[in-house]
């Protein structure tokens, strides 16, 4: 009786110890990227890429933007690249982020291959 009373306490303490691990240790860091088309001309295979990942569209209309949730893993800079129609592919940088760093980072592609970046977020 002894025995099985104390396999049940032992399999509830390592519930209630998993469950007090995945509430406190578990947390996940996101930062939300926009982009927005400020060029004066629809682009072709826009792609964003960030440390150990990347995203993009097959297009993005003149004025449009996308919005893009993303986990960052590592270190290194954003890059965005993409193609106006007859126009070579551009490639600009823009900030680094950092593994653990949390909020937004807005990006504007402007005419003459510019881009503006406006990142706002905190390292935990």
């Amino acid at each position: 009786m002894i025995d099985r009373v104390l396999r049940i306490t032992g399999a509830a303490a390592a519930s209630l110890l998993i469950a007090l691990a995945a509430l406190t240790a578990c947390r996940s860091y996101h930062v939300q990227i926009s982009v927005e088309n400020h060029t004066g001309a629809a682009i072709q295979l826009l792609e964003v890429d960030y440390p150990s990942a990347s995203f993009g569209a097959n297009s993005l209309a003149s004025d449009g933007n996308i919005n893009y949730s993303i986990q960052v893993r590592g270190t290194g800079p954003v890059k965005v690249q993409y193609t106006l129609a007859g126009v070579a592919q551009k490639q600009i940088s823009g900030p680094s982020l950092s593994e653990g760093d949390e909020g937004q980072l807005k990006i504007v592609l402007l005419p003459g291959d510019k881009a503006e970046f406006a990142p706002q977020f905190s390292h935990r």
